[in-house]
């Protein structure tokens, strides 16, 4: 598809001639000159037109970018733009982005060389899950007389999925099994008591624990044998997940809920690597998606399709169908990692006899959220009476979530309190710190 634009200049030096034309009914003697004027004027324009449109030469732009995005990233996007002109080319590229993105930076200005190549790099941060659809991409040049346009529109439609972070997922991967991890915040956790299954009998080497010599079976040899043990495997880790409009709060351009689910990704990739099975649970007034515990080699790329399509709901949460369903659902002593959000010492209170039923089978660490807003309040300094009021409130607010965390710890439950960007690495840690404890 081709179009003819005039730029604004023409129409200025048009302005402009009409003026001149006013004028030269007053003075007659002026009005063969503007008549040339004109004249060069046509011919320049009509120079410019046989230039971009008589000639086959072409634009040709290339969208480079992944089949899926990750919610809450930075994804890296690229425009390759060729040019078959014998000419220089003044180029400018508008991108059509989805609507979700709400990005009105997309055009893009550049000069091309006859025959030349540019690629534009730029970057999208999507801050909810879905469909995305990219439009066509306009490209509009002009010679350097810069008095006509010819525009492009190349087909470039393009539908993509916005999935929970794979980027964080492989990052936080690497920080737990890579030796650095320490200068990345997460911890490296010395394993603690003795919850090692029985592998095999080998021969002693220097360096095995002497606690573990088998006294039978080195008699039976004729030299020392210690039982060789492997760390436990294949427990089951649920993230149990709300999603009643308590979730629906944002922070850093993402609500709770997105929070929760790029962290649930994390922990289950985690989770996987570490032998054991890993499910999901999502709630809110209702029962919503629920993926049995496991750990085969497809099991993540279920998860992260399940977790995909769960959307906020705006009732609250209901806990005592939630205890029904997780007591029909996972067998087993195992490890629920609950992404709640308690705004109020309150709405802990409701929950709290659930919670504590649930603790007796299983081992839950609830997960809630700091605000961060609040906390910034906190620190502001109070020069009228109305920031002195709000000070005071926000400080009330955040004493009220250390006493939710105490109030947990009384009754035995685990308990993080988290920053909404630190919540993978504060999970992890805990998940390190309960392996380590032998706790699961």
């Amino acid at each position: 598809m081709k179009s003819l634009y005039l730029k604004n200049r023409l129409f200025l030096v048009l302005l402009l001639l009409a003026i001149g034309f006013a004028f030269s009914f007053a003075w007659n003697v002026l009005f063969p000159i503007f008549k040339v004027l004109l004249f060069l004027l046509f011919a320049l324009v009509l120079v410019d037109v046989l230039i971009l449109f008589l000639r086959k030469q072409q634009i040709t732009v290339h969208r480079e970018m992944k089949d899926t995005l990750g919610l809450g990233d930075e994804n890296k996007i690229s425009l390759a733009v060729s040019s078959s002109y014998s000419i220089p080319l003044d180029v400018e590229v508008i991108d059509e982005l989805p609507f979700q993105l709400q990005r009105r930076d997309s055009a893009f200005r550049f000069s091309l060389a006859p025959g030349g190549k540019r690629t534009i790099h730029y970057q999208v941060k999507p801050t909810e899950r879905g469909a995305y659809q990219f439009e066509d991409v306009n490209v509009f040049v002009s010679s350097v007389l810069g008095l006509v346009e010819k525009r492009y529109v190349v087909k470039a439609a393009k539908e993509v999925g916005v999935y929970p972070s794979v980027l964080q997922m492989r990052k936080h991967e690497f920080q737990v099994f890579t030796k650095s991890s320490q200068n990345q915040g997460v911890k490296k956790m010395r394993r603690l008591g003795n919850t090692n299954e029985f592998e095999q009998i080998k021969e002693y080497v220097k360096g095995d624990n002497y606690r573990h010599i088998n006294w039978k079976a080195s008699s039976r040899r004729n030299k020392l044998m210690v039982n060789q043990y492997q760390d436990e495997k294949s427990q089951q880790v649920y993230c149990v997940i709300d999603k009643s409009r308590s979730m629906k709060m944002p922070f850093e351009g993402l609500t709770l809920l997105d929070h929760a689910i790029n962290s649930t990704l994390v922990m289950s990739n985690i989770a996987l690597k570490k032998g054991d099975k890993a499910g999901v649970i999502t709630f809110s007034d209702k029962i919503g998606a629920q993926v049995k515990a496991s750990r085969n080699a497809t099991h993540l790329n279920k998860l992260m399709e399940v977790l995909y399509s769960q959307k906020t709901q705006f009732l609250e949460a209901n806990y005592e169908l939630l205890y029904q369903s997780i007591k029909r659902t996972v067998r087993g002593r195992s490890l629920l990692i609950m992404y709640l959000n308690f705004e109020s010492f309150y709405s802990l209170k409701r929950a709290l006899p659930i919670l504590r039923r649930l603790n007796r089978a299983y081992l839950i660490v609830v997960v809630f959220f700091e605000n961060t807003e609040i906390t910034k309040a906190t620190q502001m300094e109070g020069r009228t009476v109305s920031d002195i009021y709000l000070q005071t409130f926000a400080q009330k607010f955040n004493n009220d979530k250390k006493m939710m965390v105490h109030e947990l710890r009384k009754y035995g439950i685990q308990s993080i309190l988290s920053k909404p960007e630190e919540l993978s690495v504060n999970t992890i840690n805990k998940y390190l710190e309960l392996k380590s404890r032998g706790m699961i």
